[in-house]
């Protein structure tokens, strides 16, 4: 029992490691095109747009789309990171020595998934940083400002990776993210509150998970938030045991793997 236990201790520390290396040692793709990105959407939504706009839900503009400017760039790149790496792995064949090795399913998932969500924060801290240069704001909870980060990246992680098991080709793990991520993204409130809506176009509005992360990170910044705190915890919950189930799943039948 002792040795099982170490082996996928191991496991999970390799693959961990692995990951990190893997989008430290390319950073100038993988970390600081997001923050260039960042940079362009404050200066010409925050500062030049931002200016004629005024304020949004009692905060000036730019501060009101900020938090969803830096949980952007977590998303997408918490996403980016498990469904290339793990694509790659599965298309070079190195997820089989894994798969014949005796470590558990749900620890490749986790280690894949924290791979994810380290560089969904490493990103996000940097996108933090540059957005001092625009603005100052304090963080008003701390405690759940990280909590919905790190839940997020968990959330969007796992969903990289079941894009990949699925994924046939290169092509097949862009559909999702310029497709149904990107979308889902931008119509999450990150420049606007959803009350300025019409009544109809609010209540879709509440049919978008992205819509409770973004809410949830901007009550950690602002204080503030178009979303009850609690209902955002708790969609965020129920989609990551969701995606974690079917992860799970299909690695458990070898969907994409073993076929």
């Amino acid at each position: 029992m002792k040795s099982i236990v170490a082996v996928n201790l191991i496991a999970f520390k390799t693959i961990v490691i692995k990951e990190i290396r893997r989008f430290m040692r390319i950073w100038v793709q993988t970390i600081v095109p997001p923050a260039v990105s960042a940079v362009l959407y404050m200066m010409i939504f925050g500062t030049l747009i931002g200016s004629r706009v005024g304020e949004m839900d009692g905060h000036s503009y730019i501060d009101f789309i900020v938090p969803g400017i830096i949980m952007m760039a977590v998303i997408t790149n918490s996403y980016g990171n498990s469904v290339s790496s793990f694509f790659g792995a599965k298309f070079q064949n190195h997820l089989d020595e894994l798969l014949i090795a005796p470590v558990f399913n749900w620890v490749i998932l986790l280690g894949f998934v924290v791979g994810g969500v380290c560089r969904g924060l490493a990103v996000g801290s940097l996108v933090a940083v540059v957005s001092l240069f625009f603005t100052s704001f304090t963080v008003e909870n701390p405690l759940i400002t990280f909590l919905v980060v790190v839940l997020t990246s968990m959330l969007f992680s796992i969903g990289g990776v079941i894009n990949s098991i699925y994924a046939k080709g290169f092509d097949d793990i862009s559909i999702i993210p310029n497709f149904v991520l990107t979308p889902l993204t931008y119509l999450g409130g990150i420049f606007y509150s959803i009350k300025l809506l019409p009544d109809f176009w609010q209540g879709l509005s509440f049919i978008n998970p992205v819509l409770y992360m973004i809410n949830g990170f901007r009550f950690g910044i602002l204080g503030r938030s178009d979303i009850d705190i609690g209902l955002s915890f708790l969609v965020i919950a129920v989609f990551i045991i969701l995606l974690a189930t079917i992860a799970l799943y299909l690695l458990n039948k070898g969907v994409g793997i073993k076929s």
